[in-house]
């Protein structure tokens, strides 16, 4: 009691800081078990969110490269000569959600064309006034592309449009579907990992319901005593939080080296290096944050003294 006594009447509240700490470390050690179950809980829900966080962001970049390939292909009308046809590319890319208008010529057209077949002797005979010129028009937001597609059409000289909307549904429906689950299911594991820590520094205030009514009748503070649980919290957290960063990025790296090996355009991954700065905040800010909240949740009833 005198320990406290002179702890409590110490200033500043600085002064204060090693005792908190010393007490949230020595609460760690006394429960240990508790502790253990809470690091393994903030561990595996930080890597179940960084695994999702990482395959939301892949599955992005793979989007990505699927919008740019999911071209638009606006017909000029083909009474237009060359000269007016390429005049009409700075009023397509002045519609809403054009970021490119290539200008393809019919003898462009024609070369694709007969390129895309391996028996090109069969079209020896074509000829380029069987094609019109045309823009290859690429678009800012895939879901978006069903009103670009009806702006094009009521640009003068444009006669028809062309696009697979099958495609660009599929894409956005990925992405939505994608961002729906990652965030139910970081939801989920952030309300099971606050559980899991508010009910050790719940057992650890339990043991010590009668010390903190002394400390209280003693003149301590709410927040005195709430301080060392803190810092139990805080470190448990963090404890969580750098281990699940550490190994999830071992893991990434070894998948990344992988697919590098195998070059598969699918297994292309983001690198580690571009997500890292602000995955590594998030997962401190997710431990401090699991931390201080389970502490503050569990001592709300002993404090009522």
């Amino acid at each position: 009691m005198t320990e406290w006594m002179g702890i409590i009447n110490m200033r500043p509240s600085r002064s204060r800081i090693p005792y908190y700490l010393k007490e949230g470390v020595s609460s760690i050690f006394r429960h240990s078990l508790m502790s253990f179950a809470s690091v393994c809980i903030i561990f595996v829900f930080l890597m179940i969110m960084g695994a999702f966080i990482l395959l939301a962001l892949n599955i992005n970049a793979l989007v990505g490269e699927l919008e740019s390939e999911n071209i638009i292909l606006a017909f000029v009308d083909e009474n237009l000569n060359e000269s007016q046809a390429i005049a009409l590319g700075q009023t397509i890319l002045r519609t809403p959600n054009v970021t490119e208008a290539r200008f393809i010529t019919r003898e462009q057209a024609m070369h694709d064309f007969i390129g895309r077949h391996e028996d090109t002797d069969r079209y020896a005979d074509v000829d380029p006034t069987w094609f019109r010129h045309r823009y290859a028009v690429h678009v800012d937001n895939v879901a978006l592309i069903e009103d670009t597609l009806h702006d094009l059409t009521r640009i003068y000289g444009i006669e028809r449009v062309n696009a697979n909307l099958t495609i660009a549904r599929a894409v956005v429906s990925v992405r939505n579907a994608i961002s729906v689950v990652s965030v139910a299911v970081m939801v989920i594991l952030f309300a099971i990992s606050l559980f899991i820590i508010s009910n050790t520094i719940k057992l650890a205030t339990f043991e010590r319901r009668e010390e903190i009514a002394i400390m209280k009748m003693c003149g301590a503070t709410n927040s005195f005593i709430r301080w060392p649980f803190i810092f139990e919290g805080c470190i448990l957290g963090v404890l969580g939080s750098m281990s699940s960063f550490a190994l999830l990025w071992f893991f990434y790296r070894v998948l990344s080296d992988r697919a590098i090996e195998v070059e598969s355009f699918l297994l292309t991954l983001v690198p580690f290096s571009n997500v890292s700065t602000p995955l590594f905040l998030l997962f401190a800010s997710i431990g401090f944050g699991v931390g201080i909240a389970g502490s503050a949740v569990a001592l709300n009833r002993y404090l009522k003294v």
